[in-house]
Formats: structure tokens, C-alpha cells, sequence
């Protein structure tokens, strides 16, 4: 089947570039791509990461986003200060 496509200059770069490394032809670089992007992804690894139990926490955490909060506002008024 014949089409006119029009790439744009960053999909062409990558065509021309496919082309160079493998020996294709426009034509074969163009149904490659094509064909690999509609290809269904492979099989998906699960990955497991360790967790670990630290124990109780040594702090107060329920106020630990308004004490975040305070340093941050503090911090911002320290460099205005400074003139940063």
C-alpha cells in the first residue's frame, strides 16, 4: 500500500538514524518502527522491595507537615532577609 506521510524533523532524525545502523531502507526503517511501537510490551518484571520494621517512632508525628511548614516559612524569611 502506498501513503504519503509527513514525519517531523525529530521522527525523521530517528528514521534516518535506524536506517544508518542497521542497512534499511526508508521503507523498512518506517514498517519496523511501526510495527515495534504497536507491538504489546513484554512481559512485565515485578519488582519487590525489601521493607524493613523500624520500630516505634521516637517523635510526635501528627504535627510533623505544620512543623515542615513552619521551618520552610522560616527558612524563605531568612533568605529574604539576606536579600537572596
Amino acid at each position: 500500500m502506498r501513503t504519503t506521510v509527513t514525519l517531523e524533523p525529530d521522527v525523521d532524525d530517528i528514521l534516518r538514524r535506524r536506517m544508518s545502523e542497521r542497512g534499511e531502507t526508508f521503507k523498512q526503517a518506517l514498517n519496523g518502527a511501526v510495527r515495534a511501537s504497536a507491538r504489546p510490551a513484554g512481559k512485565r518484571v515485578r519488582v519487590r522491595t525489601p521493607t524493613f520494621d523500624m520500630g516505634e517512632s521516637r517523635f510526635d508525628l501528627t504535627k510533623a507537615n505544620q512543623l515542615a511548614g513552619e521551618l520552610e516559612n522560616e527558612e524563605i524569611i531568612r533568605k529574604m532577609h539576606q536579600g537572596k
